[in-house]
C-alpha cells in the first residue's frame, strides 16, 4: 500500500492506495488561514503537523496501514517557511497567495537574470521576493534563517528528518534554475542567501529519505518506509491524471484555478505571464495559466449570500448565455496574464434585473473567463493542447465546466468518481519511488462523462468575453 499526503491551502488530505491503485481509505482535515492585513495571507507550520497527525489516526482507523511501502507528498506551492538552525519556525509561513512582497518582485524582475534562469516573471507569490521582504521589514528574522522550506518539505521534515525539495515546487521558488534543475547561486545571492540555506533536490519520483521510526510505529507502519520527493500541487495533480507528456493537459478548479499544459522539452516565454516549470518526472517540464481565485472565488460570494456553493449552483439548469453582469475574480489580484498584484474584484453592470441567479452565474462566468485568458497565454507559446481533463472541486458543477468548454470550444473529460488530485499523485510518485514502472502508473483516469462546448453559445460568450477583458483595463485605471 502507498500514502499520498497533499497539504491544501484548507486542508490538509490523505489517502491510502493498494498496488492496483484502488483507494482503500482517505481522510481530510481543516486549515486556517489568517489574514493580517490586507494582501497578507499566513499560516501556522504547527497546524500542518496537527493535520497529519489526525489524517494518519483517521487513516489507521479505516485500515492497517502495517503495508504500507512509500508516502508521497504534493503540496501548495510558494510558501516561505523559514526555519532557524535548530528546526524551529522562526514566523508563520507566507502563503502563495499573498501579495505583500509586490515591489520586491517587481525589483527582482528587473534583473534580467531571473527570468534568463528561471524562465519566469517574478510574481509577488514565488519564495524568493518573499524572503526579500523579510530581510527588508523583518531584519532580525532574516538574519537568522538557516533553511528556507515550501510547506510541503517543512513537513517533510517533520516526517523524516531531512531538508529535501524537488524540481516541480523548487521551481516557483525563482532560485531554480529551471532548464538545468539545479539551485542558481546568482539568484540566492539577489536575495542575501546561499546554497547552504537551500534543501537539497531530487526529483519527484526518487527517494528523499524514510519516516522516522518512532512515527511509524505511532501510526502502525513496520519496516523502512521511503518517503518520496512528490511534488507541487499541480504537478502532483497532473501524475494523478496521467497529464505527462506533450499534448495532455488538465484545468484544475480548486481554490485557485489552473491550466497544465505537460511539455516534452523546456520551452519558457516569461513575458507572457505563463509558469514554465519542471514536471514531478525527471526530464519533462510543463506551462501553467494561474488565476488566483477559481472556487475561492465562489466561496466569497456563498459566504456574502448564507448560502452553501452547492445550493447556489444546483439550480441554474442548461447552460446559458451570459447576460450584461459581469464579475471579475480579482479578490487578491491575477498572475495570468496580467501579472497584477493590486486589482480587486469588481461586479460590472448590475441593474434592477441582477437577482441571486444572475450573480451566481457572472462569478461562473468571470472564473471561466479568467481560464480564457490563461488558454490564450498558453497557446501563444506554441502549446498544443489536445485534451482536457477537469479536475477540483468546481468541476462537480456541469454547468460551470460546461461554460469553460464552450468558452475555449474543447471537450472536457470527468473522471469516473473518486480522487485524482494531488494526494493521489503523490501516491502514485510513492509508487515509482518505490520501483514502479512510470508509464504503468501515470496513467489516464477512466472517464465518466466527456462535456461538449454548446457551440450555439460560444460567439455569446467570446463576446462577453470582450467585454470583460475592457473592464478590466477601466478598471485598471483605478487602482
Amino acid at each position: 500500500m502507498f500514502i499520498g499526503l497533499d497539504l491544501g491551502t484548507s486542508h490538509l488530505k490523505g489517502i491510502v492506495i493498494d498496488d492496483a491503485q484502488n483507494i482503500c481509505a482517505e481522510a481530510s482535515f481543516p486549515l486556517n488561514v489568517k489574514r493580517p492585513k490586507n494582501s497578507w495571507v499566513e499560516q501556522d507550520p504547527n497546524d500542518w503537523i496537527v493535520a497529519t497527525e489526525n489524517i494518519m489516526a483517521s487513516l489507521a482507523a479505516q485500515v492497517k496501514l502495517d503495508q504500507v511501502k512509500a508516502i508521497g507528498l504534493s503540496g501548495q506551492m510558494h510558501g516561505a517557511t523559514i526555519l532557524d538552525k535548530n528546526g524551529d519556525v522562526l514566523r508563520p509561513c507566507i502563503l502563495w497567495n499573498d501579495t505583500r512582497s509586490f515591489e520586491e518582485a517587481s525589483y527582482l524582475d528587473s534583473k534580467a537574470i531571473f527570468r534568463d534562469l528561471t524562465g519566469n516573471i517574478v510574481f509577488p507569490g514565488f519564495t524568493a521576493p518573499k524572503i526579500a521582504w523579510i530581510k527588508k521589514y523583518e531584519p532580525k528574522i532574516f538574519d537568522q534563517i538557516s533553511k528556507v522550506l515550501l510547506p510541503k518539505d517543512y513537513l517533510r521534515f517533520w516526517l523524516s528528518g531531512e531538508y529535501v525539495a524537488e524540481m516541480s515546487d523548487a521551481a516557483g521558488t525563482s532560485w531554480l534554475d529551471v532548464k538545468k534543475r539545479d539551485w542558481s547561486d546568482e539568484l540566492l545571492a539577489a536575495t542575501g542567501l546561499d546554497r547552504s540555506q537551500m534543501p537539497r533536490l531530487v526529483e519527484g519520483s526518487e527517494i528523499s529519505g524514510l519516516l522516522k521510526g518512532k512515527l511509524a510505529a505511532k501510526w502502525g507502519l513496520s519496516g523502512d518506509v521511503i518517503i518520496a520527493g512528490g511534488g507541487g500541487d499541480n504537478a502532483a495533480s497532473a501524475i494523478g491524471v496521467g497529464v505527462v507528456k506533450g499534448g495532455d493537459a488538465f484545468v484544475s478548479l480548486g481554490t485557485s484555478g489552473v491550466l497544465f499544459a505537460a511539455s516534452d522539452a523546456y520551452q519558457p516565454d516569461a513575458a507572457s505571464a505563463v509558469h514554465t516549470f519542471c514536471h514531478a518526472l525527471p526530464d519533462t517540464w510543463h506551462q501553467m495559466g494561474v488565476i488566483l481565485a477559481a472556487t475561492d472565488a465562489m466561496n466569497w460570494f456563498s459566504k456574502v449570500l448564507n448560502s452553501s456553493v452547492q445550493e447556489m449552483t444546483s439550480k441554474l439548469g442548461e447552460l446559458k448565455a451570459p447576460s450584461d453582469t459581469l464579475f471579475l475574480p480579482y479578490l487578491g489580484g491575477e498572475r495570468t496574464p496580467h501579472n497584477d498584484a493590486k486589482i480587486r474584484a469588481s461586479f460590472v453592470n448590475l441593474d434592477h434585473n441582477a437577482d441571486r441567479e444572475t450573480m451566481t452565474r457572472a462569478v461562473i462566468e468571470g472564473v471561466t473567463f479568467a481560464f480564457k485568458d490563461s488558454y490564450d497565454a498558453l497557446t501563444s507559446t506554441g502549446t498544443d493542447i489536445k485534451q482536457l481533463v477537469a479536475v477540483g472541486g468546481g468541476s462537480k458543477s456541469e454547468y460551470w465546466v460546461q461554460a469553460i468548454a464552450t468558452t475555449l470550444g474543447l471537450p472536457i473529460s470527468i473522471p469516473v468518481s473518486g480522487d485524482y488530485g494531488g494526494a493521489f499523485g503523490a501516491a502514485r510518485l510513492s509508487m515509482i519511488a518505490q520501483g514502479a514502472s512510470k508509464d504503468e502508473v501515470a496513467i489516464s483516469p477512466k472517464i465518466k462523462k466527456i462535456i461538449e462546448p454548446v457551440m450555439p453559445l460560444q460567439d455569446e460568450y467570446l463576446s462577453a468575453l470582450n467585454s470583460y477583458r475592457s473592464a478590466y483595463k477601466a478598471l485598471k485605471t483605478l487602482t
